[in-house]
């Protein structure tokens, strides 16, 4: 699972449904105004069945991610009954929320706000001892992991001081609506849209107490007046934010103690992530450093506030013009192809799309043979034989030993089940593929998933197990269109 809502997200919001505009220089400086209200619906509280059907049962191959010793909470992708947007739900234990009235004031009034700049509370749902908020779903993952755990290219200069403007502008927007304070500010907390336009997560305005008592990190990078008195104050947010700002210029984690000492030595060189190497001047990143450190600031009152901090951020932009998503080389066609294929699939097919092997074990487990039901119709009454029975008393152990996870004597039984030919089964096909992929088999396992589909042509869980296996050998392209084609068997009448 990804790196997540931090309480830690990682992915965390965004209607699909709802367009931002392309990104103009005019954006860049008014991304949080008064008519983005227009474009979202407001704030309701949700039924717990809603919930319930929209997560599939809150199963757990929607699970985005799960957080919190001290208040539990879990994530899940949903869709709505009667919508097409993605959601994430946020179902916390009793015991972050007590106090039923309390909950509900505080999802209103987060709930209140509207901008293309935050990851929006949409509603929320509070039935007996269930806690549950309902946001926009973020398709691109988290600062996160752009920043610290990319796979092909890290992330572009000018793309990290669009993050930093549009954070610091999300920031600007909260403090006018009188909620300047942010909880746990950090990398996790901010999310990448379907545009691949960062937003500042929601679920960070709401406390689990009036007296704001809910701070919560890495005491490395807590605000030290936090550490005195135990409150967060806004100026605790501006200096995590400062904190942010060294994540995007270093591109590693660094405590902002350790960063104040490299600063007062103007030792940047080892400040600045050296995959940036000539994608930025050395002006830029000394302004950089000189907000970061403003920000960091022992003394609160002497931290600047969210709009000088937007001020400072707009004047050294870059390629303004440029989309997010051409910044971080992510074409507008295949993105919202990818979303929309990715709405298309059931949950079954979703989790092939990730290799998540365990939800796969857990949904063919759970299917059983239902696929197969027309096979055993086919074989004539002279087929019904000991050696028909051994062959289903051997297909039998290969079912005991998929269920206790004993992926080795699976592959033995259900191998002896199809070398005696006296009936065939795709849904043993799948099993054994799926047993190879555990075993790192991903060869053997196209092949087994090749025969479910030969065996069963309509299936489409055999074409998805196809891309599962197409994934493992580093063939994505293949195993995206193996997806697309299992999707449209689905959606056949």
């Amino acid at each position: 699972m990804g790196a997540c809502y931090s309480f830690s997200l990682c992915v965390c919001c965004c209607c699909c449904c709802l367009k931002s505009k392309a990104h103009g220089s005019s954006e860049l400086e008014n991304g949080s105004g008064e008519n983005d209200k227009l474009k979202w619906p407001s704030f309701r509280e949700y039924k717990l069945e809603e919930l319930r059907e929209a997560t599939g049962g809150f199963c757990v191959e929607n699970v985005v991610s799960e957080h919190g010793e001290k208040a539990p909470n879990v994530v899940y992708k949903g869709k709505l009954a009667d919508g097409d947007c993605l959601i994430a739900i946020k179902r916390f234990n009793k015991s972050a929320w007590p106090d039923t009235r309390q909950f509900l004031d505080e999802a209103k009034a987060v709930g209140q706000l509207r901008s293309q700049r935050l990851a929006n509370l949409l509603g929320c749902c509070c039935e007996g001892d269930e806690r549950l908020l309902v946001a926009e779903f973020m398709s691109n993952e988290t600062l996160s992991k752009h920043l610290f755990h990319w796979e092909s290219q890290p992330l572009k200069w000018a793309m990290r001081l669009r993050v930093a403007l549009y954070l610091a502008q999300a920031l600007e927007y909260c403090s006018s609506k009188g909620r300047s304070l942010y909880h746990d500010l950090n990398a996790y907390r901010i999310l990448f849209d379907q545009d691949c336009n960062p937003r500042l997560s929601c679920f960070g305005l709401m406390k689990n107490s009036r007296d704001g008592k809910s701070y919560s990190t890495n005491l490395a990078f807590t605000p030290p007046e936090y550490m005195k008195t135990g409150r967060v104050i806004a100026e605790s947010v501006i200096f995590s934010f400062g904190t942010i700002l060294l994540d995007l210029l270093s591109g590693k984690h660094i405590p902002p103690s350790h960063a104040l000492d490299l600063i007062r030595e103007k030792n940047f060189q080892m400040l600045t992530d050296s995959c940036l190497e000539g994608d930025f001047s050395n002006d830029d990143g000394a302004e950089l450093v000189k907000i970061a450190s403003r920000c960091l600031q022992y003394e609160p009152r002497e931290r600047p506030n969210a709009k000088s901090i937007v001020a400072s951020l707009t004047a050294i932009q870059k390629q303004t013009e440029v989309s997010s998503l051409v910044l971080m080389e992510i074409t507008n066609l295949t993105q919202v192809e990818s979303t929309k294929q990715a709405d298309l699939l059931s949950p079954f097919g979703e989790a092939c799309s990730r290799m998540d092997l365990t939800a796969i074990h857990e949904m063919l487990e759970k299917v059983g043979y239902k696929d197969d039901e027309g096979a055993a119709s086919e074989l004539s009454f002279q087929m019904w034989t000991n050696q028909l029975q051994e062959a289903l008393n051997g297909r039998k152990r290969g079912d005991t030993a998929f269920k206790a996870k004993d992926y080795n004597a699976a592959i033995e039984s259900y191998t002896n089940f199809i070398d005696n030919g006296t009936m065939i089964s795709p849904t043993v096909y799948a099993r054994r593929c799926l047993c190879y992929l555990m075993n790192n088999k991903a060869q053997e396992a196209l092949g087994d998933a090749m025969q479910a589909q030969v065996a069963s042509p309509n299936w489409s869980t055999a074409l998805y197990l196809q891309a599962a296996a197409l994934f493992s050998l580093g063939m994505e392209n293949d195993a995206r269109e193996m997806l697309k084609d299992g999707s449209m068997l689905e959606v056949k009448p």
